[in-house]
């Protein structure tokens, strides 16, 4: 299938681990020049290599996106290295191990930040290019935590708010040829990641985890996601705006009651 998005550019935050290396992967698969960012700079040279390098248009910027004015720096260095971005892929998240509702305001701050605020940040420095050449794509890695409670009550209200910001978005910004969505995943197996380390050191727990939550009693794979959100990059998502796109194998009860 042409995505019909070959020679565009493209960001992908926490872009080269897991479910952000498998959307690199997937964009570059489609001709899409593709700037990783990520903080670890073997990880980033390791999936250059894999999608073809410097020469064949993509980039790598080492750089950590949680304190305040990363976001700019970061807006800064693409602007000079890599060149006016098209499509922009928000793919920073995470629980921080914030469990307790009622923890400190600068906990909850931490994590709204990382999944929520980063976005927003960046957002509102790539729009303009978007806005002026009447196209772009804007794509939020949410969670199927932002529309049931699935996780500690941090992380799903900040994916929550994800999910809320990105319908608004969607909306302001649809008659500027932009289209602006979000990804909502399922329990996903990652290299390295959570669910990897209770499956090689909890089965029997994975094993229950999976029977009671997943109708397919499997994790997704991070290649179903990249999938998915390669096509809302694409000219064929044109008609999405605002939308928020569940790839959960079911997972959400919401969806069976």
């Amino acid at each position: 299938m042409d995505l019909g998005i070959e020679g565009k550019r493209a960001v992908v935050t926490g872009g080269s681990r897991g479910i952000g290396a498998a959307i690199t992967k997937a964009l570059a698969s489609a001709g899409v020049q593709v700037a990783v960012v990520a903080r670890t700079n073997s990880d980033i040279d390791s999936l250059l290599e894999e999608i073809g390098g410097t020469d064949a248009g993509h980039y790598g910027c080492q750089i950590d996106l949680q304190p305040e004015g990363s976001g700019e720096a970061l807006f800064a260095i693409l602007e000079k290295e890599f060149g006016p971005v098209d499509i922009a892929v928000q793919n920073m998240g995470g629980t921080l191990e914030v469990k307790d509702p009622l923890c400190a305001i600068e906990d909850w701050r931490r994590v709204l930040r990382l999944n929520l605020e980063v976005a927003m940040e960046l957002n509102r420095l790539l729009v303009p290019h978007m806005q002026k050449q009447k196209w772009g794509r804007i794509i939020h890695i949410s969670s199927v935590a932002g529309l049931e409670n699935i996780g500690p009550v941090t992380y799903c209200a900040a994916k929550a708010a994800l999910c809320a910001y990105t319908r608004s978005l969607g909306r302001v910004l649809a008659r500027e040829g932009i289209v602006v969505s979000a990804v909502l995943p399922g329990v996903v197996l990652t290299e390295g990641g959570y669910w990897e380390s209770e499956t090689q050191n909890n089965p029997e727990y994975v094993e229950k985890y999976l029977s009671n939550m997943s109708p397919l009693r499997r994790f997704g794979t991070v290649d179903e996601i990249a999938h998915v959100a390669a096509f809302l990059c694409s000219e064929l998502a044109s008609f999405m705006q605002g939308s928020l796109v569940s790839v959960d194998g079911g997972q959400m009860k919401g969806y069976f009651t």
